[in-house]
């Protein structure tokens, strides 16, 4: 008696994807020039969790997470990635996308943006060493 299971010859077959639909429509997430950003606080204990950051030049903005702050920033991002995608969606410029954050402070889950933190850097891999390295 043979104990041995055949293999599937399906398994061997090529696999086709067929895009239905672009995605919605989103900001690019890397840039070398210039960028501003601000930072987004934990409304509990106030530490920094992460930044959001745009840049008109390239039509690109994104979420950076604070590695420092752990899975909380992680979580916290998901917010703020919807908040810009929809702001895409909207035809509006970056940093247009982040003023309105500005101007609507607690937006995320678990942070709200701090106001009068918003601040320049020469490009978004800047705003990334900065979420890696405090």
């Amino acid at each position: 008696m043979n104990t041995e299971r055949p293999i599937n010859p399906r398994f061997d077959d090529d696999l086709h994807f067929n895009l239905v639909k672009p995605g919605p429509p989103r900001y690019q997430t890397r840039t070398e020039k210039p960028v501003r950003y601000f930072e987004v606080a934990d409304r509990e204990n106030g530490l920094i969790l992460g930044y959001v950051w745009a840049g008109d030049e390239d039509d690109a903005a994104a979420w950076e997470p604070r590695q420092a702050a752990g899975p909380r920033a992680l979580m916290e991002g998901l917010g703020w990635f919807n908040r810009l995608e929809k702001a895409k969606g909207r035809g509006i410029r970056p940093s247009e996308a982040i003023e309105e954050m500005l101007a609507e402070p607690a937006t995320g889950k678990y942070g709200r943006a701090l106001p009068d933190s918003l601040t320049d850097a020469p490009n978004a891999a800047a705003v990334k060493a900065l979420a890696k390295g405090d």
